[in-house]
């Protein structure tokens, strides 16, 4: 087994080392993710793991982190530019289709938000930029608090229904479908 990598370091494969942790918690979730997962994982070992980062706690949080820097915080970008509702809700519910987006948010919220204060910080900052992003979207100052989180909650329910067997062309449709409805 080789070094821990610091965040941001590259492996032999060209992956960025914290992408890995990011797609374990995205998959398994925190409990789910043991931390002998995490040393064979990143080819590290025990010691070393909790040399540089401390607990799994602490990885965990520097994966969410680094979730919201590189996944999240873009895509409230991209959808905030995103022309207008339909496209925004598209955009937004393709990038929460699969992937690491799909995941680590959502389980965060899930699993240890309600625990564990640091993390429902992080998750309230990933919620909120996404909610912030749908009201410029929408081109309305005064547009209420709470379309927003609807949306943004409509949007984030569809990757769960579909880690729970739904089609994904149902979770398309159901965008669509939410989009005409509002945009009439």
């Amino acid at each position: 087994m080789g070094r821990l990598r610091r965040p941001g370091q590259r492996d032999g494969a060209g992956n960025p080392t914290g992408r890995g942790r990011r797609r374990l918690f995205a998959e398994r979730g925190y409990e789910g993710t043991s931390v002998d997962d995490l040393v064979r994982a990143l080819g590290v070992h025990r010691g070393s793991l909790y040399k540089v980062c401390g607990s799994k706690r602490g990885l965990y949080l520097a994966a969410l982190r680094r979730h919201l820097d590189h996944e999240v915080l873009p895509l409230a970008s991209a959808i905030a530019t995103a022309g207008d509702l339909p496209n925004a809700l598209t955009q937004a519910a393709a990038a929460y289709d699969g992937g690491l987006a799909a995941g680590l948010l959502l389980l965060a919220a899930a699993e240890r938000a309600p625990t564990d204060h640091e993390t429902a910080e992080l998750v309230t900052a990933g919620l909120t930029a996404l909610d912030l992003a749908i009201r410029q979207v929408l081109g309305l100052d005064g547009t209420p608090q709470a379309l927003a989180y609807a949306l943004t909650a409509a949007v984030l329910g569809l990757p769960l229904r579909s880690r729970a067997g739904a089609e994904p062309t149902v979770g398309a449709e159901a965008v669509q479908a939410l989009s005409t409805h509002l945009h009439h």
